[in-house]
């Protein structure tokens, strides 16, 4: 008989200020449930199906299952035994009743994700309204008109319930025909596992935040620079990063060495399998569901034309591949022939995939590819556009920068502006967001992806790349303040719009990748008017703490955002760190700015690259309280914020 075990107790995510859930026990595991991952997928036709449940009436019972993905048995949280959870069907304009039980020791939750829909129903524990959580062995009712269709998901918002299995797709058929066609329809589910506590995952973290970092440079790729870029250039690059105490490889939080990554509650091993007959156009859904973990996903051999983004309709456009953020979801259609195709997901770090197989035939396998080479930050990534930049005798183009000095990591003789999206006055932006203004940034620590830019001073964009459709006049730079660390201006100077920029890893790979700016609503811009008034929010950390914030200022000691009912604003997010952050905002739309005013594509996650900025506008138009954080699970405890809608 397997030994019990228990968690250390974790702080809950998404819980009101300074409020906590006690304990993640994870106690007994639930009765006649002890099933390993091939007994859950198991069919008569040998193909793995996730449970599929349809209706307007719906009963979800939360409790602890026995799991196998890595020849370990563990312990994961599941919702009627399955992981992913099961399908939700719903239908456009009906009014759907889900009672949720928890069998689990601890308080737990689900949040719908994306579903547009009253705060009381929103999942989130002390900041929905009136939503305390679900205590141990109660039932909790949630009720709600379903006002929208497309592809969806659900997960936990307490503890670190989602990471341990606690999440699942919806699918919402709508009232009025779709505006392109398919034979076949799957969802295709992304995930990372770990056998780990999540909370041990959490603590190592804090103590050092590279601990599951196993892409790091090595002897092997000094040898190849040395090779391709010669001994003086080399050594300017590798004396550049060292100086700033960065790493090219600082790309994921938790890398494939320690995660297992899941394609519908698959293992690479086995793989997920869907079926087709020649000449059929067949609908994939991509969720990324995963924790922390971001995916490039591409079909060798097969066109994907993307027709719906975050579950609303775009104009179609045919690309190879596309990078999916962590809550993120792509609706895309194939037209495979009688060859069998490999479904391939490759971390953003490359140290692990996920896979499955579309075939017509059960038995018949495609051929996995290798995964590309891991990538290397570059300046881009730190907020910087180091094309044709002179300094002195150093051209900056294409990172040759031999005879580079660094002095007190700032770059001298350099000139920037900043430019912001939007067209209008500059009246009425919000500037009572703690701590804006023109202050020393933080120490970031040894790591990266908290560098959050150099004090680069006088750095002007590229005349060859024109600005945003929607800049306008230059303004001083201004960055957060920050609770942590020494006061060193670390801090990137120019973060760009890069709407057009696949990301780091899938820049000139030979392949056409997807970016936002190829995203455009499919009808128009829902909400066509003007923002009355703009917030800026700057993404900000301490990686050598692991400590996550916004505009410098960790959520348990953050005022909530006051939005007023009816008006429009837009919501500008600086990311002053080298990492990608996945902002999800509950309860409204975010109409991203992509160049063309009257096709804003409509998202309820948007990822913010690495030095960079990116604008959206939101209505607001859903009273009550409401969640607003990154989505990367071990990040949310700082860099979340609560909005009041009033």
């Amino acid at each position: 008989m397997r030994k019990k075990r228990s968690l250390p107790a974790a702080p809950a995510v998404c819980l009101g200020r300074r409020r906590f859930v006690q304990g993640l026990a994870m106690g007994g595991v639930a009765a006649g449930l002890g099933l390993n991952s091939r007994a859950l997928w198991a069919g008569s036709d040998t193909v793995q199906k996730i449970p599929s449940l349809k209706g307007t009436s719906f009963d979800l019972a939360i409790g602890r299952t026995v799991v196998n993905f890595t020849g370990t048995p563990s312990v994961g949280t599941l919702v009627n035994g399955s992981l992913p959870a099961p399908i939700l069907r719903w239908r456009e304009g009906d009014t759907v009743t889900l009672r949720v039980k928890n069998n689990l020791p601890e308080t737990s939750s689900i949040h719908w994700h994306g579903i547009v829909l009253p705060s009381a129903m929103d999942g989130v524990p002390h900041i929905a309204d009136g939503f305390q959580g679900i205590a141990p062995g109660e039932t909790f009712t949630y009720r709600f008109q379903v006002r929208q269709s497309g592809t969806f998901w659900y997960h936990s918002h307490s503890g670190f319930q989602e990471q341990t299995g606690l999440y699942g797709p919806i699918v919402i058929e709508p009232r009025e025909p779709e505006p392109f066609t398919y034979d076949r329809d799957y969802v295709v589910m992304l995930s990372d596992w770990t056998d780990e506590d999540p909370a041990v995952v959490y603590a190592k973290l804090k103590k050092m935040s590279d601990y599951y970092n196993f892409v790091e440079r090595t002897h092997a790729d000094l040898m190849k620079d040395l090779r391709e870029k010669g001994l003086s250039r080399t050594w300017a690059e590798r004396k550049m990063w060292l100086q700033m105490r960065m790493s090219q490889r600082d790309l994921a939080d938790v890398s494939g060495y320690t995660y297992t990554f899941l394609m519908n509650g698959q293992t690479p091993a086995d793989g997920w399998t869907g079926l087709f007959r020649k000449g059929e156009k067949v609908r994939l859904r991509f969720i990324n569901g995963a924790a922390m973990s971001f995916f490039d996903v591409r079909i060798p051999g097969l066109k994907m034309t993307v027709v719906a983004a975050d579950g609303r309709y775009v104009e179609p456009v045919t690309v190879d591949e596309f990078r999916i953020g962590v809550a993120e979801t792509y609706d895309v259609i194939v037209e495979p022939d009688e060859a069998a195709y490999t479904i391939f997901a490759q971390s953003i770090d490359r140290s692990g995939y996920a896979r499955g197989t579309l075939t017509p035939h059960p038995g018949l396998k495609a051929e996995v590819p290798a995964m590309d080479p891991v990538p290397n930050l570059t300046m881009t990534d730190m907020g910087m556009d180091m094309s044709a930049m002179h300094m002195g005798g150093m051209h900056m183009n294409g990172m040759e920068m031999g005879g580079m000095k660094m002095d007190g990591m700032r770059m001298k003789g350099m000139e920037h502006s900043m430019h912001r999206m939007g067209k209008g006055s500059m009246q009425g932006m919000d500037h009572s967001m703690h701590g804006m203004g023109d202050m020393p940034g933080p120490g970031m620590g040894r790591a990266g992806r908290s560098m959050a830019g150099m004090g680069a001073r006088g750095m002007k964009h590229s005349p060859s790349k024109p600005l945003h459709p929607s800049d306008f006049t230059a303004r001083p730079v201004k960055h957060a303040s920050t609770e942590y660390g020494p006061q060193v201006d670390m801090r990137a100077q120019a973060p760009r719009y890069r709407l057009d920029d696949p990301g780091v890893g899938l820049r000139d790979n030979g392949r056409r990748v997807l970016t936002y700016a190829d995203l455009r609503r499919l009808g128009g811009t829902d909400d066509p008017r003007d923002p009355d008034r703009e917030i800026e929010l700057h993404l900000t950390g301490n990686m050598e703490r692991y400590m996550w914030s916004i505009n410098g200022v960790k959520f348990a000691d953050a005022e909530p955002l006051r939005w007023k009912l009816g008006e429009r604003l837009r919501i500008t997010f600086v990311n002053d760190t080298m990492m990608n952050h996945p902002m999800h905002l509950h309860g409204m739309w975010s109409d991203l700015e992509s160049g063309d005013d009257d096709f804003l594509p409509r998202k309820h996650t948007v990822v913010v690259q690495p030095g960079s900025r990116i604008s959206y506008r939101v209505t607001v138009d859903a009273p009550g309280g409401w969640a607003y954080h990154c989505h990367l699970l071990y990040h949310m405890l700082g860099m979340f914020r609560e909005v009041q809608v009033g």
